[in-house]
């Protein structure tokens, strides 16, 4: 029965591949993305790995690609044009290394930038160029020479008469593709989605004049049959190429061991932004040709040689359902459920729809496939719906009218988006406020994770904010429950109680009101001083300070309105809690009092928030985008559009080395 289902979905994935190879390769019509066509061949490989009587024989782990289109001369490789296995961390560049060394023992390597482009092979004969042509599938391809001619950094004459080929890589610079596209909008054309696909849309073109517009480049990085020309190195090849006047890239690197190599990754890993050229990874060579030999090739790849691929800050998976979440404050937000995706280094399960109107716009449904984008840290999110992917099976979003928890019917108010649950006794809203409270931006109580306020919760030992500072009641209990002991449950308490002398405008943040967020807190704390004079004070006293407005007024006027959270607070008096705003203890300085800062760019010293922090205790103000109001604009490595409107607008620009002297 096992059997029955493998064979099953192997032969589903043989179809799926194919089409998708069918579409790219001669149809000039990409249907799937890149990542997702490595997750189904990485998935068959391994299928077929583990049950290789199940192979088909129109697998495509048996061939490179698809079919030559008959619009072009077919042209045969002497040598086929093999690709790359790909590798995706750390981990498995590191297994390379370790398979590598199963037959050689001390191999050394070239890393290369893995330009984002279209395959080429240049044939010269007494000096000439005679013949360029694409991949194709790794055997036969496609004759593009009237194309590849118009590409000026591809000479046409060089210095050697007997017979040679190189091969490298056709790409778009960045300037080219903008201007291109800039050109088809006024045109009323389609844009190009990637200089890739813009790349090989123009070599594949019956006009050469076409190509010739479109400003292609070239990097040249392999020498077939190297041993012909007496070179004994792949550095060497590179060189020699260098020599003859063809485009070798300048970034290539010797590396005498793998750490050396995974150095390399993280370097261009975060330089990547800045070339202006796009690539998509790291080519890792053994450099030796000799021990390339050696190692020689699977059916599809050589063994001697992978590609790093940089994690995908954009991927397609399929949206199985949307739930619904309730948050601290009773705000209710749906939420996706995707089937899992790597994307930019993580994994991706879920990701937050916002609320209905998010929905409505972008008009997503159950079952869609969709795009979704993370970079770095930031939240992933729903880009777009891809609706060609759509056959009948989605289901229309339908916004709830109840809380998904306790059932009280769900309020919207006039001009906001998002609907909520008016009831303060749901459990859900409970939980969440309780852990908001501990959380580390708030009062920092180390040790309470959502999973452990959550069960705190439904065992009866955490039902209230004043709870925390009751639970040495429960330490015996505490102690007999599994993964605790008397060590974790001491440091428990003690974090408990070291949050009492917290400042004021911690606690006004981890109390949960609506719209106070940690910079009102600290603005209405340094103001105010006391809680009682916060509690005490009228609506127009609040809105009166700056950045205070009279929504966020009148939310904390209601809050302290409220009798059962007025109880609260005066039972956590009772408990020893500090009242009183202490502030950071640090002195504010003249370089910073009064003035607007915005930051750019990567930190290397400090995080954003830490730093955001520091500026706010010196008296400066944060803000996040750049206008002539902004009195400095702090730059770290890879600064983005900001560092460009600041020196536009001739606004102040510190370097982090000046942001820390300034701060010292």
């Amino acid at each position: 029965m096992v059997i029955i289902v493998i064979n099953k979905r192997i032969e589903e994935l043989v179809n799926i591949l194919n089409e998708a190879s069918k579409n790219y390769y001669e149809l000039d019509n990409p249907t799937i993305t890149d990542q997702e066509y490595d997750d189904l061949y990485r998935e068959l490989e391994n299928l077929e790995k583990e049950y290789p009587e199940l192979i088909p024989s129109n697998s495509p782990t048996k061939r490179v690609g698809g079919k030559v289109i008959d619009e072009f001369s077919k042209v045969e490789h002497t040598v086929p044009m093999m690709s790359l296995g790909d590798i995706f961390n750390e981990d498995e560049v590191r297994e390379f290394d370790a398979r590598v060394k199963k037959t050689i023992s001390n191999p050394t390597y070239v890393c290369e930038l893995k330009i984002d482009g279209l395959s080429v092979s240049l044939l010269y004969k007494d000096g000439k160029l005679v013949r360029g042509a694409t991949r194709g599938n790794g055997v036969v391809g496609e004759d593009i020479t009237h194309n590849v001619e118009t590409i000026k950094n591809i000479p046409l004459n060089i210095d050697f008469k007997d017979e040679i080929e190189v091969r490298g890589e056709i790409y778009m610079p960045k300037k080219s593709f903008l201007k291109l596209n800039e050109e088809r909008r006024k045109n009323n054309e389609a844009e190009f989605a990637n200089p890739r696909n813009a790349a090989a849309g123009s070599v594949r073109q019956l006009d050469s004049s076409i190509a010739a517009k479109r400003n292609l480049s070239t990097f040249i990085y392999h020498l077939p049959e190297s041993n012909k020309y007496n070179i004994k190195y792949h550095h060497e090849a590179l060189d020699f190429m260098k020599s003859l006047g063809f485009n070798v890239n300048s970034s290539i690197k010797l590396c005498n061991n793998i750490d050396e190599v995974i150095d390399y990754i993280d370097f261009w890993t975060k330089e990547r932004p800045n070339l202006p050229y796009e690539i998509d990874g790291i080519v890792i060579k053994v450099d030796n040709l000799s021990d390339q030999e050696k190692l020689g090739f699977t059916a599809r790849t050589p063994k001697w040689a992978i590609a790093y691929k940089f994690p995908a800050e954009e991927v397609l998976t399929k949206l199985t359902n949307i739930e619904f979440c309730v948050g601290r404050t009773g705000k209710i937000t749906p939420r996706a459920d995707l089937n899992p995706v790597h994307v930019a280094g993580s994994i991706i399960r879920s990701v937050t729809l916002h609320n209905e109107d998010y929905i409505k716009e972008k008009e997503i449904m159950i079952n869609d496939t969709v795009a979704i984008h993370k970079a770095g840290d930031v939240i992933p999110e729903v880009v777009r719906v891809i609706k060609e992917r759509r056959n009948g099976s989605e289901i229309p979003f339908k916004m709830i009218t109840n809380c998904p928890i306790c059932g009280t019917n769900l309020v919207k108010k006039e001009n906001e988006a998002n609907y909520f649950c008016p009831n303060n006794n749901c459990d859900a809203r409970k939980i969440e406020g309780l852990i908001h409270y501990a959380s580390r931006n708030t009062m920092n109580i180390e040790g309470f994770g959502d999973e452990i306020v959550e069960d705190f919760f439904n065992m009866g030992y955490l039902k209230s904010i004043p709870d925390f500072y009751k639970l040495d009641k429960y330490k015996k209990e505490l102690m007999e429950l599994e993964g605790f002991g008397v060590k974790s449950i001491n440091n428990l308490l003690d974090s408990v109680e070291n949050s009492k002398s917290n400042s004021l405008e911690q606690l006004l943040f981890a109390l949960g009101i609506r719209h106070v967020g940690k910079k009102i807190a600290k603005i209405i704390a340094s103001q105010f001083k006391t809680m009682d004079n916060i509690i005490n004070a009228k609506v127009e006293d609040i809105e009166s300070i700056d950045d205070i407005g009279s929504i966020i007024a009148l939310s904390i006027r209601e809050f302290f309105d409220n009798e059962s959270n007025i109880d609260m607070i005066n039972e956590l008096k009772e408990l020893g809690m500090n009242m009183e705003y202490i502030g950071s203890g640090i002195e504010e300085k003249e370089d910073f009092l009064n003035k607007t800062f915005v930051l750019t760019g990567t930190l290397t010293q400090m995080g954003r928030n830490e730093a955001s922090e520091l500026i706010e205790s010196k008296g400066g103000k944060v803000t996040s985008s750049v206008t002539k109001k902004t009195s400095v604009v702090i730059v770290g490595d890879s600064p983005g559009s900001k560092y460009d409107k600041a020196k536009e607008l001739g606004i102040t620009i510190w370097s982090e080395e000046e942001f820390l002297n300034h701060l010292s």
